[in-house]
C-alpha cells in the first residue's frame, strides 16, 4: 500500500483499502475472495489509467512532489553496481542537498552521478534543507564534474529541487555566482552530460545541474523558472488569500509539464513512468531511465570533445528561437 495519497487519488485509495481488507478476511481462513479481489484490481487499473491520463499541470506538480517518489539516492541504488559518495566543496562545507560521487552503472560503464536530494521524514528533510542547495552544493557539484572530465567519465545529473536556497547566508556566500559558474563551466566540459528531471525542477537551482547534451524528463515531472505558488504570489498579490485555484491557474500559464516542454523543444525526450507514477514501481522507473541513459551514452561516445561542446552550444542556442513572421504577428 502507498502511504500517502493525493486528493485526486482518493478513489484509488478507497478501492485499495477494500482489497487490503478482503485479503485480511481471507488470510488463513476458508474464505476465497480471489475473484472479487481480481475484479477490484482490474477496476483500479482502469481507474488509474483514466485519472493519470487527464492530470492538470497543478496535479502533475503535486505528483512531482509526492513524498513517496524516488529521489536521487534511490535511483543510484537501483541503477548502479557501485557508488562512492564524495563530500564537500573544499571551500566552506558539505551541502547535504546535493549528493554525488563515482559510480559504476549496471551496464559496466563508469560515470559520475550528481543530483538533488530532498530527504524522507522530517529530520532528514531538515538535514538536506528540503532539497534546496546552498552555494557550496553547486561548488561541490562542479568539483565532481571537473573530476569526471579529468578521468574522462560521463556525467549524469538528477534534477529534483524546488530551487536554490534563498537565505541570507546563501546570498552572502555567492549563490548567484555559484549557479552562474556552473552554467558557464558545464557548457565547456569535454565529456558527455546527461540530465534527467525526476521530480521538481525549480528555477536556477535546477538549471545549475542541467546544462547537458541530453535533457530528459520523467512523464510526471515539472520544470519551470518559478514555482506555481511563487508565480501566483507575484502576479496576483493576494497574500494569504492565495489558494489551490490560483496555483492551478499559474501552473497552466507556466507550461511546466514534460509534455509542454517537449512540445517547445526544451527537453529531448519524455521517459514514461509506471502507471500511477514513479513511486508505484521505483524499479520499473529506474529501468526506464537506465535504458534512456544507455542509448544516449552510446550515441554521444562517438563524438569528439570538441564536437560535444559545439553541439551542446547549438542545442542551447535553439531554445527560445523565433521567426520574423512570429514577431510581426505579435506586433
Amino acid at each position: 500500500m502507498i502511504k500517502y495519497y493525493l486528493d485526486f487519488e482518493k478513489p484509488i485509495e478507497e478501492l485499495e483499502l477494500k482489497i487490503e481488507e478482503m485479503k485480511r478476511l481471507s488470510d488463513g481462513k476458508d474464505v476465497n475472495l480471489s475473484g472479487e479481489i481480481k475484479k477490484l484490481e482490474k477496476k483500479i487499473k482502469d481507474l488509474r489509467t483514466e485519472i493519470y491520463s487527464q492530470l492538470t499541470p497543478w496535479q502533475k506538480t503535486l505528483l512531482a512532489r509526492h513524498p513517496d517518489r524516488p529521489y536521487t539516492l534511490d535511483y543510484i541504488g537501483l541503477m548502479t553496481d557501485q557508488f562512492i559518495e564524495l563530500h564537500g566543496d573544499r571551500r566552506f562545507a558539505d551541502d547535504k542537498a546535493v549528493v554525488g560521487g563515482l559510480a559504476t552503472l549496471k551496464s559496466g560503464v563508469p560515470a559520475v552521478i550528481i543530483g538533488h536530494q530532498k530527504g524522507r521524514g522530517t529530520k532528514e528533510r531538515i538535514r538536506r534543507n528540503f532539497g534546496q542547495p546552498h552555494p557550496e552544493g553547486y561548488r561541490k557539484a562542479m568539483r565532481l564534474m571537473e573530476l569526471a572530465e579529468k578521468f574522462k567519465r560521463p556525467i549524469i545529473t538528477f534534477i529534483d529541487t524546488p530551487g536554490a536556497y534563498p537565505g541570507i547566508g546563501a546570498e552572502e556566500r555567492g549563490q548567484g555566482e555559484a549557479i552562474a559558474s556552473n552554467l558557464m563551466r558545464m557548457s565547456r566540459l569535454r565529456v558527455p552530460i546527461i540530465s534527467v528531471v525526476i521530480g521538481e525542477g525549480g528555477s536556477g537551482g535546477a538549471l545549475a545541474l542541467s546544462v547537458a547534451d541530453r535533457l530528459y524528463m520523467l512523464e510526471h515531472a515539472v520544470y519551470s523558472v518559478i514555482s506555481p505558488e511563487g508565480c501566483a504570489a507575484i502576479l496576483w498579490k493576494k497574500g494569504l488569500d492565495l489558494g489551490p485555484e490560483d496555483f492551478a491557474r499559474a501552473s497552466e500559464a507556466l507550461k511546466m509539464t514534460a509534455q509542454d516542454l517537449y512540445r517547445f523543444k526544451i527537453i529531448d525526450e519524455i521517459i514514461l513512468e509506471p502507471s500511477g507514477g514513479a513511486h508505484r514501481s521505483p524499479e520499473e522507473s529506474a529501468a526506464s531511465i537506465s535504458e534512456k541513459i544507455a542509448e544516449a551514452l552510446e550515441e554521444l561516445k562517438a563524438k569528439t570533445p570538441g564536437k560535444l561542446i559545439e553541439d551542446r552550444y547549438r542545442r542551447l542556442k535553439k531554445i527560445g528561437s523565433f521567426t520574423e513572421e512570429a514577431v510581426a504577428a505579435a506586433d
